[in-house]
């Protein structure tokens, strides 16, 4: 592989809860299940976008959180789709988590 496509790749993994089996097939031919629900690979930009839109796409009830090596200050990215009590927030340019309250049902 030349230096240039090596350097374009970066490390992703991606967690899924509730999705539907479809969709963890698809994760699953991009991506190495290394536990239920949990994938990783080392891809490119473009492919990473990609797999995304698959997600978007065919999450359903689900919940999916992404993360991939990035150059920013904390060393990575992230993004999520689906109801989930961990809501990503933007505090001065940094990428944080916060929490809802449990739903007492």
């Amino acid at each position: 592989m030349p230096a240039t496509a090596a350097a374009d790749m970066a490390m992703l993994v991606v967690v899924t809860e509730a999705v539907p089996p479809r969709l963890r097939g698809r994760l699953a031919v991009w991506l190495l299940e290394i536990r239920a629900g949990v994938y990783v690979g080392d891809v490119s930009k473009r492919v990473r976008e990609m797999i995304w839109e698959q997600i978007e796409v065919l999450v359903e009830d689900g919940n999916v959180a992404m993360a991939w090596a990035s150059r920013h200050e904390s060393g990575f990215e992230f993004q999520t789709v689906g109801v989930n009590r961990r809501i990503p927030i933007d505090h001065d340019g940094l990428r944080l988590v916060r929490f809802l309250p449990p739903d007492d049902k």
